[in-house]
Order: structure tokens, then C-alpha cells, then sequence
């Protein structure tokens, strides 16, 4: 079994359709997997996903309701195989908290499944209308569909 975090600034957008989609995706496909995200930002713990992420998550039949925002600890490090994150500024604090190179192999952006080594970020939809976390959901979707392939070839008996 592989644990997979997706981290964001406030653990209500972007981490959180991650974490659905790829669940959904591995739930599907039978890959037995532990999916996880946080943020770094605290004025949301323990909130809900945005209602806009939630819409549109529902909109293609993934449920993030039950989700609940929390923050990064450097303990992620030691339970997490995969860490993604969604942006510049999210790699440059997780890398900040790595302890050691280990730490720092598990750490990737989320777009460069798609795109090896570009590290491009996924836009954050906070500041938009509803159509930009349907664009972002779009991308997540793409990733996560290319990351649940990846699994599907490297996990035995799969």
C-alpha cells in the first residue's frame, strides 16, 4: 500500500480535490492506497473544503464533503511515500521542514506527472468564480488519472 499527501495553502481547495479524485480513482481501479492533504496556512483547520470545490467534486461524482482542513508537520515526512504539492510556494515550505534528502525524494509537484520537470502549479481557484475550480478540477482529474496508471503498472497483482 502506498501514502500518498497533497498539500496547498489552506487545505480547502486544491489538496482537497487531489485527495478525492485520486482516492476515487484508486478506489476504482482496486489499488489500495492511504490518500491524505493539508495546507500550511491555519486560519482553516478543521473546515470543510471550499463549497465551490465541493460543488464541482460532486458535479463529476467525487465526495469531499467528510474532508477536514489541517496543516503540514514534519511527522508527514515519516508516514508519507509521495508528497505533491500545487505550487512553488508549497514546495519551497515543504522543502523547508525536510529533515534530510529522504525527505526531499518524496517531494514533487502535482503537474509534473503530467509534465516531468517543469514544475508547473496548479492555479488557485480561491480568488476565482466556480468556472476556475471546474478548470482546476480538470487538471487534477489529468494527474491523478496518469498517477493512478503509474500505480497500476508498478503495483504487483494490480
Amino acid at each position: 500500500m502506498i501514502n500518498i499527501l497533497f498539500v496547498c495553502t489552506g487545505n480547502i481547495c486544491r489538496s482537497p480535490l487531489a485527495e478525492g479524485i485520486l482516492r476515487h480513482q484508486l478506489d476504482e481501479a482496486g489499488i489500495p492506497a492511504f490518500i491524505d492533504s493539508c495546507g500550511f496556512e491555519a486560519f482553516h483547520v478543521g473546515d470543510p473544503p471550499d463549497y465551490r470545490a465541493r460543488a464541482v467534486a460532486e458535479r463529476h461524482g467525487v465526495n469531499i464533503s467528510g474532508l477536514r482542513a489541517r496543516l503540514f508537520s514534519v511527522m508527514d515526512f515519516d508516514w508519507f511515500d509521495r508528497i505533491f504539492v500545487m505550487d512553488e510556494g508549497h514546495y519551497r515550505n515543504v522543502m523547508k521542514l525536510a529533515r534530510n534528502e529522504a525527505d526531499r525524494s518524496k517531494v514533487d509537484y502535482m503537474l509534473n506527472v503530467l509534465t516531468p520537470g517543469k514544475n508547473m502549479g496548479v492555479m488557485d481557484p480561491w480568488y476565482h468564480h466556480e468556472a476556475a475550480f471546474e478548470k482546476v478540477f480538470q487538471q487534477l482529474d489529468m494527474a491523478c488519472g496518469e498517477l493512478t496508471r503509474q500505480l497500476r503498472t508498478s503495483t504487483p497483482g494490480i
